[in-house]
């Protein structure tokens, strides 16, 4: 018995660790640093979209936004737009975006901006669609119906505007799966999704969302439509930003991207769910892209609109023109010495700087930074003056340069340049763009003669902002540690070159999963003398995948953490893309010689924030193992009484042998389950990782506490209902509740007709669950003591009174069938018990899609359709056992004569096995099995006693 306390004990503590380390994610993982956004808003109701267009109409609503003192309340010749809100969402979310969007086209009320006035561009009109705060991540026929009304919108939208018009899509949360589900269609012109679950739902206890996601991924596989979906990472606690990615179409030309917010040019900062759609960061890049693809024709002018203006550095910026060839003879330069770095504080003027190239042969990266300033057209949004360009130059037979010709960079993009001392990002302000840095890197052919010099050219410099070039000379540095390795202890990397402009650390056999989280902390120089501000100080750049990208200061001198995590690979995600171990560089401006220079760093991984991480991963997973566990608490306990001939033991006994004597053996089996290469949808998904299978260890601890705790907490429920029973009713006998069986027939058929027309059968089985409680708590086996005609006595009762006028066979037969009703109440007594706890674990796997429907009803009536959830069967098994529980005598679940060869009881280890294997990716399939299992014993076990009681 003393097992049971402490599994429970232990399990209160973890879920409380736990609990603080999910927490702690938020704040430390990836900050959010989102400046807040205003507006004027006003909405305008579109009555005219009514039941004549959708019967949807007496349900849903559309809405025209305008921001008040700056735009009509007509539809004028504009470019329609569409919100469509997610789970919980309001078509009030639409007033950032599309206030951002009105303030950027006009200058002031009625005076279309500099920007846009030498233009074809036209204004957007925003719609957006009102949902009623539907739960719509929850259910399947929710998410159904909103697309239906969405569709229809649409073409309530076009039908204002002249033919041929398109519109854009702009999806919140689940608003994005609704949008993709809209998908193909040629009214549609692009699609813009904010923190959208794409290829794993957020709730997975609905086998129609499944359906619909599966037919989602179909269409983005091959659908032409130009779709971008923004991430907020691990700061999105509400959706895991894996599944956020977009899976990769089958065409080439397809233009498919994710951005991490993270990575965003311009914003680098995580943003919450919420968030996604006001942080002022985001929200006008989202404005601005929606107002340049008013003008775009084709989709490939689309895709270079939206790699313009949501640009993750991942790839070349599109439409990039090329740089004219230039002729060093006429111009100013000055040459550098070999080795030397370019360093600009504070440019004037127009010049150029010639750097040789190493002549040691191979290949040498060419790095440029440029503060404020444009290189190629890349620059922060409201760039200085500042122009740099960079070429590469050939040698005249005196040795002087000639004729040089543009460098084709192989990364351009903008990096953050965070204010040391301060947090990065920003609380609540974010980071300045327009202090970004450009940062232009070319591959050098050393080997190639006719390349000797790269020229640095700098014009219109003001005397702001700052230039530094120069050679990465640093090979990668590479170290073989590995994950397991640092299970023990962290590892020290040292920076060879503390004045290189870049560092790249390459640790090829550490891993990169959404599960890990690595601590990051900087090594300072321990000589040298001290610096003066640095141009760049120490930048961690840590690129996870072609989606993410994190930026990270490195001060030696600031108590910070930084904390390197991915989102794929991730359990029950697929992932193609090839795992090759963690590479990320380090950005300087050169720090040689500063004796609080960042010499190295150290790594480890951060426990807190991976046990953060696991947390937020499985909880569907714990749920179902908990199902595992009642179903094989119940396999042993049914084990025990067919081996013995006993009644069914009780609950606090079957969890107390489970834990004793089954509890090692499953945890060292699901341990070593965890090393199988499984694929990512079943048990971990971590196929097989083995730093990973610790997990299962800790999952299966967990569910087994939860189970006991739960185990309690309906003792306690059930005491005051018993208690409250008793003082309410009559005494009744078993027998008086006989007669409840006998109309059985046609009650049922009742039950099964309202829920075929009227109810879903979650409310059904959430029913069952409330008659079963009753029926436990007003119920308690006969507490006689074992009986003997010794002990039969005058004046002991009115039973031992009849023994006393019987010969000595009859009182032994009478005791004897004490015995046996006894026993037979126990028994019936304990199956109850057991069965209550079965249906317990089983109730949040059907109340989400109940608690949609209460919310539903009390938004919309009963004009909500609930398709799919009206079929009996899938709750007629606990219908009958509840009610066969609440009025027979006799045993509940006495073996039949069939099972002589196999015991019916190894259905629940079949459960247990699906509830492990298959239900953390599909949870409903967890509710099946049990509902299938169920269903096997009342037609075993049950069967005609039902229709014909005794």
């Amino acid at each position: 018995m003393k097992a049971v306390p402490a599994l429970a004990t232990s399990s209160l503590l973890v879920l409380l660790i736990l609990y603080l380390a999910t927490v702690r994610i938020v704040d430390q993982l990836s900050p959010q640093g989102c400046r807040m956004s205003w507006m004027s808003p006003s909405y305008i109701l579109q009555a005219d979209f009514d039941k004549t267009w959708t019967p949807l109409a007496q349900r849903y609503s559309l809405w025209l936004y305008r921001e008040v003192g700056w735009q009509s309340k007509h539809v004028e010749d504009g470019i329609p737009v569409l919100f469509i809100p997610g789970n919980a969402g309001s078509s009030h979310q639409v007033r950032s975006i599309a206030s951002s969007a009105a303030r950027q086209y006009y200058a002031s009320p009625g005076v279309v901006s500099s920007d846009f006035k030498s233009r074809t561009l036209k204004p957007l009109d925003f719609f957006a669609v009102e949902f009623n705060e539907d739960l719509s991540a929850f259910h399947g026929p929710t998410v159904e119906s909103e697309t239906a009304y969405a569709s229809r919108a649409i073409a309530y939208i076009l039908h204002l505007y002249p033919p041929d018009t398109q519109i854009i899509i702009l999806g919140h949360s689940m608003g994005g799966v609704v949008a993709m589900s809209l998908l193909p269609s040629v009214n549609i012109s692009t699609i813009i999704t904010m923190s959208t679950p794409h290829t794993l739902p957020p709730a997975r206890f609905d086998a129609r969302i499944d359906a619909i996601y599966d037919a989602n991924i179909r269409v983005l596989a091959e659908d032409p439509t130009p779709i971008v979906s923004l991430c907020g990472g691990a700061t999105d606690m509400m959706i895991m930003s894996e599944s956020c990615v977009l899976p990769a179409p089958t065409a080439q030309d397809v233009h498919r991207r994710t951005v991490f917010s993270s990575a965003l040019e311009g914003a680098w900062t995580g943003v919450g769910h919420r968030e996604m759609v006001w942080c002022h960061q985001v929200r006008w890049r989202i404005a601005r892209a929606a107002l340049e693809l008013g003008g775009a024709a084709t989709e490939a002018n689309k895709g270079v609109i939206l790699d313009r203006w949501l640009r993750d550095g991942h790839s070349l910026p599109s439409g990039t023109p090329p740089q004219d060839n230039m002729s060093v003879a006429d111009v100013q330069y000055d040459m550098l010495t070999d080795g030397e770095h370019l360093v600009l504080k504070q440019p004037r003027g127009s010049k150029t700087y010639l750097l040789p190239v190493p002549a040691d042969g191979g290949a040498r990266r060419f790095v440029l930074y440029v503060s404020q300033g444009s290189v190629m057209h890349l620059s922060p949004q409201k760039p200085l003056p500042l122009q740099v360009s960079a070429y590469g130059c050939s040698m005249n037979p005196d040795g002087a340069p000639s004729e040089c010709t543009s460098l084709s960079p192989t990364i351009l993009k903008l990096i953050p340049n965070p204010v040391p001392g301060k947090p990065f990002p920003v609380p609540t302000e974010g980071t300045d763009e327009s202090e970004g840095v450009v940062l232009y890197e070319a591959e050098i052919d050393t080997g190639d003669v006719s390349l000797r010099w790269v020229a640095v050219t700098v014009e219109r410099a003001t005397g702001r902002g700052w230039v530094v070039a120069g050679w990465n000379v640093a090979a990668p540095v590479t170290n073989s540690v590995s994950s397991l390795g640092l299970l023990l202890g962290g590892a020290e990397v040292q920076r060879p070159d503390t004045d290189a402009l870049k560092t790249t650390v390459h640790l090829p056999n550490l891993l990169q999963h959404a599960l890990l989280v690595y601590r990051v902390t900087p090594v300072a120089s321990t000589s040298g003398t001290s610096c003066q501000e640095l141009l760049l100080p120490p930048l961690l750049s840590h690129t996870s995948h072609s989606s993410e990208t994190h930026y990270f200061p490195l001060d030696p001198e600031q108590t910070h953490n930084v904390l390197l995590h991915t989102h794929l690979p991730a359990p029950y995600i697929r992932d193609p893309r090839p795992k090759q171990g963690m590479s990320f560089n380090i950005h300087s401006s050169g720090s040689a010689g500063c004796k609080h220079g960042l010499a190295g760093i150290r790594i480890a991984i951060d426990w807190p924030a991976t046990a953060g991480r696991w947390t937020t991963r499985y909880f569907t997973t714990l749920a179902t193992w908990s199902v595992a566990i009642v179903a094989l608490t119940i396999f042993g306990s049914w084990a025990e009484a067919e081996r013995c001939g006993v009644p069914v033991s009780s609950v606090p006994d079957s969890l107390s042998r489970f834990a004793g004597n089954h509890f090692r053996k499953l945890v060292l089996a699901c341990f070593l389950v965890s090393f199988a290469p499984l694929p990512e949808s079943y048990y971990l998904g971590t196929r097989g990782q083995p730093v990973f299978a610790p997990i299962s260890v800790l999952l299966i601890t967990l569910a087994c506490g939860l189970v006991c705790m739960s185990w309690w907490v309906l003792v306690a429920l059930m005491w005051p209902i018993g208690k409250l029973a008793e003082a309410l009713s009559r005494p009744t006998t078993r027998a008086g509740n006989q007669s409840a069986g006998r109309g059985t027939a046609l009650s049922m058929a009742f039950v099964f007709i309202l829920i075929t027309f009227f109810v879903p059968w979650q409310v059904a089985y959430l029913g069952c669950w409330l008659i079963h409680l009753y029926t436990c708590a007003t119920s308690s086996p006969l507490e006689t003591r074992p009986l003997s005609p010794d002990s039969v006595s005058p004046g002991a009762g009115p039973e031992n009174i009849v023994l006393t006028s019987r010969g000595a066979a009859d009182a032994a037969a009478i005791v004897a069938a004490s015995r046996r009703q006894r026993d037979n109440d126990m028994d019936r007594h304990n199956h109850s018990m057991h069965m209550l706890l079965l249906m317990t674990w089983l109730l949040p796997l059907s109340a989400p899609v109940l608690v949609v429907w209460v919310r539903t009803i009390a938004t919309a009536g009963l004009t909500a359709p609930f398709d799919g959830d009206h079929f009996f069967g899938n709750v007629a098994p606990f219908l009958v056992l509840v009610d066969f529980a609440s009025w027979t005598r006799g045993p509940l679940l006495a073996p039949h004569r069939l099972e002589t060869k196999m015991s019916v009881r190894w259905a629940w280890v079949v459960l247990a096995v699906f509830a492990t294997f298959f239900g953390p990716r599909r949870a409903y399939l967890t509710f099946g099995t049990a509902n299938g299992v169920v269903g096997l014993l009342v037609v075993l076990r049950i069967g005609r006693q039902y229709m014909r009681p005794q």
